[in-house]
């Protein structure tokens, strides 16, 4: 067994470790920066080329190399060497999980402004209810 073999091997068991949190740690990091954005943006239109991604980007080679390096390590993006030419792709189904994870949170905030405004419907009709903030500062006699 080679050396690059085993490198292949070992980056393929590290980079899909089963934990929730740390992959989404790691989706949520590579979605941070706006240059990795703009390579995901332009990879969700197909397959693209290291120098391909980093033409729009004011970044040298070796910049967009370890941005490619993050993304892959998120598990956002999946790349393949063909003699001397690097091509990326993209996973769409981490980008789901981030999502999901969001689209849970939004659910959460949604039902519990919807028991707010529940609420806040419920006690204006109360007498007294619909007092709207704190009581007024009395004026010195």
């Amino acid at each position: 067994m080679t050396i690059v073999w085993r490198y292949t091997i070992l980056k393929h068991v590290l980079n899909n470790v089963v934990d929730p949190e740390l992959d989404l740690d790691r989706v949520f990091r590579a979605l941070a920066d706006p240059g990795r954005r703009r390579m995901l943006e332009r990879l969700s239109q197909g397959p693209a080329s290291v120098s391909e991604l980093g033409k729009p980007l004011s970044m040298s080679l070796a910049a967009v190399l370890q941005h490619v390096q993050i993304l892959e390590t998120s598990g956002l993006v999946q790349s393949r060497k063909l003699g001397r030419t690097r091509t990326c792709s993209l996973n769409a189904g981490s980008l789901r999980s981030a999502e999901r994870w969001i689209s849970e949170r939004r659910t959460l905030v949604e039902r519990r402004l919807d028991r707010l405004g529940e609420y806040l419907a419920d006690t204006a009709d109360q007498p007294g209810g619909g007092h709207t903030g704190p009581a007024a500062p009395h004026a010195p006699a």
